[in-house]
């Protein structure tokens, strides 16, 4: 990459930020700014839909050589390579790209780039194992969008990989990455709470009435390879739908898991890691309408976990749709607070106080029963954290550099995929439970419903092989 292209960080935002708002692109400095050690890596881009538009600025700011990008939409390629990231030309993005190799093939591409550094993989959900598993055995750091995996089998295979694994791996719940997230889980851990029994995430999003897959085909449009496009999943008929964003394929159990994956991948982080949880004991769902072949338009679910190490046991709720909420009796202090209910978040309750996040883990604040003040102050601010060591590390959310630095020989990854994998599976327990409309008693070791036959095809999703090997 030439000089002209390592950039500071306002000609950066001057080129790139106006297309894409003022939170799509991490404020920063390239590393090298600063005097660290940076040596550039070369970076590979599978997938270039919408979650490309941020994954790539971030790369470029941070002056790594993006070297390849692969899709199966040559329209997608197209669109990046025009130095659209958000709605406006980019002419920092077309010199970036101006030289990256063009793939169809994933598999060729990790076959034939030998001096490739890392993998970014924006590719949709039902893509994530198989592009994951490829990648990291061939000895590539992968950086992969959230949820890691398409079905609980999914989840524990990459988990399998991660005893022996000798790449750096950062999921996609840039949340995790901010300030507030990692402060909110030193104040749930530190016992600030007191003991917490319940956990409610919300995002009022809302589908169509859950329906049945087209029959009949759209006109197939030029450059795309709809087959290699279906992958794993069945080979469908093709609808323009599909090609909308995760909002819109994701929808179908085909390619994606609703809500629950798209935005639980978020909201889940922040009580998985403050409470450590384990694996769910048990998981039901609660839908108001028929189940067919797409997300249903609400749904609440319940986890229960069992008590580990220094915290009781808990429930997890997740709620989604127009009215999406926790229960009103216990959010008298978020109304107080915001004047109304927000519409997105995470609410821990606890027998001393409560706190509450955005659903992507960011922005906590809190109330401590003792507190004379009746709103929530923010966790950086309030007295009771005040005094709290710094356990974690700070990165002031800058998601894409802590990969990148980690894969340069810096820190490990805070969200690497033993947590993502771990993630994975909690979310798609939930799955299980929506599509076989019964409660699951959930045996983890042997990753069974238990006298649930019925929930095993959800449990192992079948996948075509074309594409795989």
């Amino acid at each position: 990459m030439k000089n002209s292209v390592s950039l500071s960080r306002r000609s950066f935002l001057q080129t790139s930020a106006a297309g894409l708002g003022a939170l799509a692109l991490p404020q920063i400095l390239p590393s090298r700014v600063y005097g660290a050690a940076h040596r550039k890596l070369n970076v590979a881009v599978i997938g270039c839909g919408n979650r490309s538009r941020q994954l790539i600025p971030s790369i470029i700011q941070e002056g790594d050589n993006i070297v390849a990008l692969c899709d199966v939409n040559q329209s997608q390629i197209d669109l990046r390579r025009s130095g659209n990231v958000g709605g406006k030309k980019s002419d920092v993005v077309v010199a970036a790209l101006a030289k990256a190799k063009i793939f169809e093939d994933y598999r060729k591409l990790l076959e034939t780039e030998k001096s490739l550094d890392a993998v970014i993989i924006s590719a949709g959900q039902n893509w994530h194992l198989a592009m994951t598993k490829l990648a990291m055995q061939a000895g590539k750091h992968v950086f992969c969008e959230k949820p890691l995996a398409h079905s609980v089998g999914e989840a524990r295979q990459i988990a399998s990989m991660m005893p022996d694994c000798k790449v750096v791996t950062q999921i996609g719940t840039q949340g995790g990455s901010t300030d507030t997230f990692r402060r909110s889980m030193e104040i749930i851990q530190a016992g600030v709470l007191g003991e917490i029994r319940e956990v409610h995430c919300w995002m009022n999003r809302f589908f169509p009435p859950s329906e049945m897959i087209a029959t009949q085909a759209d006109a197939i449009p030029a450059g795309l390879n709809w087959d290699f496009w279906c992958g794993p999943s069945r080979l469908l008929p093709f609808k323009e739908h599909y090609l909308g964003g995760c909002l819109f394929w994701g929808r179908w159990f085909e390619f994606g898991d609703g809500h629950l994956a798209d935005m639980g991948a978020h909201a889940h982080n922040l009580p998985l890691r403050a409470l450590k949880l384990g694996p769910p004991i048990r998981i039901e769902s609660f839908c108001g309408e028929p189940v067919k072949d797409s997300y249903p338009s609400a749904t609440r679910f319940r986890w229960d976990f069992a008590a580990r190490e220094g915290f009781a046991p808990v429930s997890v709720w997740w709620h989604d749709g127009a009215e999406a909420a926790p229960p009103p009796e216990l959010t008298q202090d978020l109304v107080a607070t915001y004047s109304k209910l927000p519409t997105n978040g995470v609410l821990f309750v606890g027998s001393k106080g409560v706190l509450r996040s955005d659903a992507w883990g960011v922005g906590g604040v809190m109330r401590l029963k003792s507190d004379t003040n009746p709103k929530c102050r923010g966790v950086m601010e309030h007295e009771a954290a005040k005094p709290l060591p710094t356990v974690y590390p700070r990165v002031g959310g800058e998601h894409m550099r802590e990969f990148l630095d980690a894969c340069r020989g810096g820190p490990k990854t805070f969200q690497d995929f033993n947590y993502a994998a771990r993630a994975a599976e909690f979310g798609m327990t939930g799955i299980v439970a929506l599509r076989t409309g019964k409660p699951i008693d959930w045996d983890s070791a042997n990753m069974k419903a238990r006298g649930c036959p019925e929930a095993d095809r959800f449990i192992h999703l079948p996948e075509r092989k074309k594409w795989l090997v």
